[in-house]
């Protein structure tokens, strides 16, 4: 499938009705989800005939571009029960049930530390997947919101636990650096494939601009030749 024809099928998936400031709910875009996919495919393989997680699925985009680029099968994991709702029927219009799996729940848990200290990986989800997948795909939430610090970090973690191959990622520019670091420690090397331009829209009350761009890399982890 060609980038501009993918990014035409992806603007019919319909987005959040009512987001959750909390959750950091800000739509992938038709624009980046069809370049992460077709990126993945074109460039690297990852996508056709591969077994494909997304996590922090939301209204299924990411999946949705996964699954029409030839994935064998895809698995969203989301904690939201309204974006999975709003996923599955995103996921009927474009007959994908057969493709495109959802599943209600956390990749992170609760600690009893203090704020900057309060989450982490939710082992009792992602540890049986360990290496369950072919590829990995997602937006996570940046962590700006009190209480979820380091959501970002926690998010890729549990993505390159649950990979064999590789892992395709969003994150501000700003976080490069310590997310590279991050990934050679957790035996993956990492590479930006692209930097690109986040369109935030205005959809909380506390948004004072119609929207605004935020710099992001897209980064694609994969594990050393050591470590597969």
């Amino acid at each position: 499938m060609k980038l501009k024809q993918l990014e035409g099928y992806l603007g019919d998936v319909a987005a959040f009705r009512d987001p959750k400031v909390q959750l950091e709910q800000y739509p992938t875009t038709a624009h980046l989800a069809s370049r992460i996919l077709y990126t993945a495919e074109s460039s690297f393989g990852d996508i056709d005939g591969k077994s494909v997680v997304d996590l922090g699925c939301g209204c299924g985009m990411l999946s949705i571009a996964a699954a029409m680029m030839g994935a064998k099968s895809v698995l969203g994991i989301d904690i939201d029960e309204d974006a999975l709702e709003i996923a599955q029927e995103n996921i009927g219009e474009f007959e994908l049930d057969d493709t495109v799996e959802l599943v209600k729940a956390s990749l992170c848990a609760e600690t009893t530390g203090n704020d900057d200290e309060r989450l982490a990986l939710n082992e009792d989800l992602v540890l049986p997947m360990q290496k369950k997948f072919d590829t990995a795909v997602l937006n996570p939430p940046f962590g700006t919101k009190p209480g979820n610090k380091g959501i970002d970090l926690l998010f890729l973690q549990a993505a390159c636990t649950m990979v064999e191959g590789a892992v395709y990622s969003l994150h501000k520019t700003s976080t490069r650096d310590f997310l590279v670091k991050k990934a050679q420690s957790w035996g993956f090397d990492c590479e930006v494939l692209a930097e690109l331009k986040f369109d935030v829209p205005m959809m909380y009350k506390f948004h004072k601009k119609k929207s605004v761009d935020v710099e992001v890399d897209l980064l694609r982890l994969s594990r050393k030749k050591a470590e597969q």
